[in-house]
């Protein structure tokens, strides 16, 4: 299938089911990216010259990457289920979402250590080597995209899962990265919007972010799609249009 195929049946499938992944996703992104503005503000106000990172942001810092975990394994859950076509209850998706955050937030930090060694070691070595480092980390990037969905769906352990998805994505390499591209659009809106939402203070803020953080879920929604129609068995359920 081409990609633009992918893209329309998965904006299709994003158009169609907005409300209720809006009610699923919605009051957790308030909890990430309030977590997420709290480190910014205690960053942004803290001494550069004898920086504190105490206890309270090493527990911002866990929960946020908690949240987050909870967050993807909702979010591919529910594409799942409605990609076999049944409607379930967020209730139900939320629940069971929290058996897959621990094995999520472990390929998160491995598959994450796999993507950001090439470019500080690298630029370690020298400045300009960070470049490539860079360019190998997109890369990276785009070969492990799939580690969420191999947990989820595949119920793959996180190193099963990292090898999964570095395997399975070889073919698509180049259509994964097109996608993840995506992001650069949603963060220069997000990057506007955030600059006239500062001026009306920190609720102003929280709430500008979450609208940017939710239509960014538009991107895991394409490659979820571009997954299930890249998988071996043809046969697999796999048709967001509903």
């Amino acid at each position: 299938m081409s990609l633009s195929a992918v893209l329309t049946q998965a904006f299709n499938f994003f158009r169609n089911n907005i409300s209720q992944l809006a009610a699923l996703t919605v009051p957790v992104l308030f909890i990430q990216v309030g977590i997420q503005l709290w480190l910014s503000l205690e960053i942004s106000t803290a001494d550069l010259e004898n920086p504190q990172f105490g206890t309270s942001h090493m527990v911002a810092m866990m929960a946020l990457l908690l949240v987050f975990s909870f967050l993807i394994a909702a979010l591919t859950l529910f594409l799942e289920i409605r990609s076999q076509g049944h409607s379930p209850s967020n209730g139900m998706i939320l629940k069971t979402s929290l058996n897959f955050v621990p094995a999520l937030l472990l390929a998160g930090v491995f598959s994450g250590l796999a993507v950001l060694a090439p470019f500080f070691v690298l630029l370690a070595i020298n400045p300009m080597l960070g470049i490539i480092g860079l360019v190998i980390s997109i890369y990276l990037f785009a070969r492990l995209a799939f580690v969420n969905f191999m947990v989820v769906v595949e119920r793959l352990t996180p190193m099963e899962a990292i090898k999964r998805s570095f395997t399975f994505s070889g073919p698509i390499a180049l259509k994964t990265i097109t996608v993840l591209l995506l992001y650069i659009p949603i963060s220069l809106v997000g990057s506007v919007l955030a600059m006239g939402t500062q001026l009306g203070g920190v609720p102003l803020q929280l709430i500008g972010e979450v609208i940017v953080a939710f239509f960014g879920l538009f991107v895991n929604v394409v490659l979820f799609r571009l997954y299930m129609v890249s998988r071996e068995e043809s046969d697999t359920p796999g048709n967001l249009e509903q």
